[in-house]
């Protein structure tokens, strides 16, 4: 009896000791869950039972994982057969639940890439989405301004285009612009380059964003000296003009002496409460990139969290180097496994080293100074973003401050294309992972309609795990009518939601904010001003981007459907395995009739479709 009750005393610390006690000492992954049953942190080990049961003995832990800690009411665990696979599991297993109290990359769409397609004419431009299509990927880049410049340098160093026309499609077909009379453009649209020319350039282009200056030269001096042997004298002068801007550019990048050296440095700043991780890419003894990763205060930051997080930078696609240096120092094992991995991914030996002295060392330390640097400004714009928020609350008479807010926009093509779009600012940023768009369905050519149909679709799915978070503010790009539907469809979803209108002036500017009842100013406030006016371009542009999707994915379905043999179903089938029309293009007979739906008759009319000239 008296043991009975002692163990009915034991508290839930003691409950969870016991059972990570009787875990198996082997190589595995655990998931911390709330009373709730949510996953608030993940992590790995190569022997559970001592790594999970650690958490609940002792009270030494740092600030954050105590706070974990006391929230972790059960957990799960995972074995692997291998450090290896238990790594790759805690990655997906970070990405798929999003745990609170792990530091993780944002959704993959928000980081810029530049990328390089593949094909007789390869363009080059800044993505956000990384397409198995054969391309060239290069990135991450921690912010599209970043992209932007290195895509700006190589399109003046190698004048490549930066329209949106394909070719040789559209060769001949319109006028030059004026980049071709400035001399930023090399013009293929005019034929005046060979598509050898054209890909010489695209090459060297890749290469010095690859972070070989080097091999950029070396292709330029050849390309020169056969343009001269030839007699091609204007693009002999091209290339020359090229090497002599790389050169500079090399200068200008140069950071170590020794210019065989390609590298990684990571620099880890453990700041209270925040923490930050930067890195510095070095190619060749050149600085090519720097990117920073500030976490939020609640992430949990240390040296092997951040093995966690270098695991998924690289999972992502970002090149891999020969050597990985750290500014830290994971456990050995961690380390170990780390390099591994990077191993398998690379293709070849890879390796992670805590760099302690040299030129190594003091690129690792600005690094740390970077990541400083990114929390102080990272700080210092949730400070002013709390500010507006706080102006703003009080200006709506809010009675809490809005940590969600969501904003519809409607955008109508005709009666056919009328799509509502939906952002989300979450916690002082946008977040596009919850971006959603509707197709407007029951009504047409009526604005309030539809923006009346967007919210009670969006409020009919609340239960729903996409839609399970409320917002605590409603912004809809309309006046008064636009407010009065949205109230009614907040009405009928049992809701009460502060909702206003965001009010623009003649010249299509954010002027105000409204009620069913009255107007609130807004040119006062010029923090809430340039807040609202940046929301209501963001949805502004999240919803035309839709609509226009929307039609053109249409007219390709209707494209297809004037083919013999080719209905709607096929059609639609077609467009969703290849995903775009230029792969469905490009696709053999054999590839079309693969697809579920397709004879081989109907696969020969959409090839004999798309190459006239060939049968």
């Amino acid at each position: 009896m008296l043991a009975a009750f002692f163990n009915r005393m034991k508290t839930k610390r003691e409950e969870l000791r016991e059972k990570a006690n009787a875990l198996p000492p082997s190589p595995g992954v655990y998931l911390m869950k709330n009373a709730e049953g949510k996953v608030i942190y993940v992590g790995k080990s190569r022997k559970l039972s001592s790594r999970v049961a650690s958490y609940f003995t002792g009270n030494d832990h740092p600030t954050k994982t105590a706070r974990m800690v006391a929230q972790v009411a059960d957990f799960d665990t995972i074995l692997c057969d291998s450090e290896i696979e238990a790594l790759g599991l805690e990655n997906t297993l970070i990405k798929k639940y999003a745990p609170k109290y792990n530091i993780k990359l944002k959704d993959a769409k928000s980081y810029p890439y530049i990328a390089v397609t593949a094909g007789e004419y390869p363009r080059i431009f800044v993505t956000r989405e990384r397409a198995r299509d054969g391309g060239r990927y290069f990135g991450p880049y921690s912010g599209t301004s970043d992209a932007y410049a290195n895509l700006d340098t190589v399109r003046r160093l190698f004048r490549l285009p930066s329209c949106r026309r394909r070719f040789p499609e559209e060769i001949g077909r319109e006028r030059p612009c004026i980049y071709r009379q400035m001399g930023r453009c090399m013009a293929p649209c005019a034929g005046d380059v060979t598509k050898k020319e054209y890909n010489a350039a695209v090459r060297a282009a890749m290469s010095v964003l690859g972070g070989s200056t080097a091999e950029a030269e070396r292709r330029l001096r050849e390309e020169m000296l056969l343009a001269a042997e030839e007699e091609r004298f204007e693009a002999a002068a091209r290339a020359r003009d090229a090497i002599l801007a790389l050169g500079k550019l090399g200068e200008s990048q140069k950071v170590l002496s020794d210019e065989t050296l390609s590298f990684d440095a990571w620099g880890l700043f453990e700041g209270d409460p925040v923490g930050a991780l930067s890195v510095l890419s070095v190619r060749d003894g050149k600085l090519i990139r720097k990117n920073d990763f500030p976490f939020s205060a609640s992430e949990i930051l240390t040296p092997e969290t951040a093995v966690a997080f270098l695991t998924e930078y690289y999972m992502r696609g970002a090149d891999i180097p020969k050597e990985i240096l750290l500014s830290f120092a994971p456990s050995e094992e961690s380390a170990a496994v780390l390099e591994d991995f990077l191993s398998r991914e690379r293709g070849k030996r890879a390796f992670v080293r805590h760099a302690q002295r040299g030129e190594k060392r003091a690129l690792c330390d600005m690094a740390v100074k970077n990541a400083e640097e990114a929390i102080k400004k990272e700080t210092e714009r949730t400070a002013r973003d709390e500010s507006t928020l706080i102006t703003l609350a009080h200006l709506l008479a809010l009675e809490v401050l809005p940590s969600r807010i969501e904003v519809y926009d409607i955008s109508s093509i005709g009666k056919e294309y009328t799509t509502a779009g939906m952002i989300v600012y979450e916690d002082g940023a946008l977040k596009r992972s919850a971006y959603r768009t509707f197709r407007i369905k029951t009504v047409e050519n009526d604005d309030y309609g539809a923006m009346r149909e967007a919210l009670s679709r969006r409020f009919s799915h609340r239960d729903d795990e996409d839609f399970g978070v409320l917002p605590d503010l409603i912004l809809l790009d309309g006046g008064r009518g636009h407010v009065s539907v949205g109230k009614e469809a907040l009405k009928e979803a049992g809701l009460d939601i502060p909702l206003f209108g965001l009010v623009k002036d003649e010249h299509h500017k954010t002027r105000a904010l409204c009620t069913e009842e009255e107007t609130v100013g807004i040119a006062h406030e010029q923090s809430v001003y340039v807040f609202l006016y940046k929301l209501q371009e963001e949805v502004h542009r999240h919803a035309v981007r839709a609509t226009m999707g929307a039609k053109g994915r249409s007219l390709k379905r209707s494209s297809l459907e004037a083919i013999d043999g080719i209905g709607h179903e096929r059609a639609r089938r077609l467009l969703a395995y290849f995903g775009t029309l230029r792969r469905l293009k490009e696709a053999s007979i054999e590839e079309l009739a693969a697809v579920r739906g397709m004879t081989a008759p109907a696969a020969a009319a959409v090839y004999a479709h798309y190459h006239k000239k060939e049968v």
